[in-house]
């Protein structure tokens, strides 16, 4: 039986991005970088997110810290 070609298994932008990086044939220390570069860009992001979801629900540093000491 054929597979079916549907909208899941569509390559996103970034995806198609990340397969011409690799066409080039980085070596390991590039994709190393490739790598920290992604994990700092993804982390920015999501501490923006966070600061601005903690923003409009009104959550101070304090209240983050209080939380954080009652999970010890």
């Amino acid at each position: 039986m054929a597979a079916k070609n549907n909208a899941s298994t569509k390559l996103s932008p970034l995806q198609l991005e990340l397969l011409k990086i690799y066409s080039f044939q980085p070596t390991e220390e590039e994709l190393r970088e490739l790598k920290n570069l992604l994990a700092q860009f993804f982390a920015h992001r999501f501490t923006e997110k966070a600061a601005n979801a903690a923003k409009s629900n009104n959550i101070t540093d304090e209240d983050l810290d209080k939380w954080l000491e009652e999970g010890d």
